[in-house]
């Protein structure tokens, strides 16, 4: 008996779109996504796509017509609802342009609730463009089938987040004089926010600030100097195996 193929196909082709999504719904794509659905994708009448609205979840649509600039596409059916995603927050000093992009795809592939660029004395950027991390979350997002993204805060100092930081949330601070061991306090924290330090490590004020906080523990990532990039990464991470 020949089996009978999957559908839709592995191969089809994921976007999120900023419509609410439902069944029966029609919407017309155009600009970047339309450019990437007919020329890279090849896209034509009838062929099916998956849409996600960061909202309600995953949805099976079909090509109703398509021209050289845009096309109209019909949404039939849900795949799947939105997912659950765990309560982390990532904290972190903005770096440099490239790394901060990659820090921001990553922890949208990694699951994280909320990215909060958090400005301080020795960060080497202290320009945020939050539409840009967005639109490299979102890229992320579509590439490993997530349905949720995380949600790009504003640039806000130290001393703001500190004072705005709700009370029933961990802050995990990863602390360059060591600390208790992170898996520890991770898997006693469902709900948390991770703070990262800035490339030139976080200044002696900033070290007392924060903690001085009441919500704040300190945690070692382990003996060896890492990166800023590589260490919020890695503290998402062992946060998200905590968890499972």
């Amino acid at each position: 008996m020949v089996a009978t193929p999957a559908w839709p196909p592995k191969s089809t082709p994921r976007l999120f779109v900023e419509e609410t999504l439902g069944e029966g719904v029609a919407l017309r794509i155009d600009g970047p996504q339309a450019h990437y659905l007919l020329s890279v994708m090849r896209l034509k009448a009838g062929d099916p796509l998956k849409l996600c609205d960061d909202r309600s979840g995953e949805w099976l649509a079909r090509v109703s017509s398509a021209a050289k600039r845009d096309l109209v596409v019909s949404v039939e059916a849900q795949l799947r609802p939105r997912e659950a995603v765990p309560d982390l927050w990532l904290a972190v000093a903005p770096i440099r342009k490239a790394r901060f992009d990659f820090v921001a795809e990553k922890a949208c592939e990694l699951g994280v609730a909320r990215f909060m660029p958090v400005l301080m004395q020795r960060c080497v950027a202290d320009k945020v463009k939050p539409d840009r991390l967005r639109a490299q979350m979102i890229e992320a997002a579509e590439q490993c089938g997530r349905t949720a993204l995380p949600e790009v805060a504003e640039a806000q100092s130290l001393d703001r987040f500190l004072k705005d930081f709700p009370e029933g949330r961990t802050l995990i601070f990863a602390d360059e004089e060591g600390g208790a061991p992170f898996s520890v306090v991770a898997a006693s924290s469902p709900r948390a926010a991770i703070l990262i330090g800035p490339e030139g490590g976080f200044a002696d004020a900033e070290r007392a600030a924060i903690l001085a906080h009441p919500a704040a523990k300190g945690v070692s990532l382990g003996p060896r100097i890492l990166r800023a990039d590589t260490a919020a990464l890695a503290a998402v991470a062992v946060w998200m195996a905590a968890q499972t």
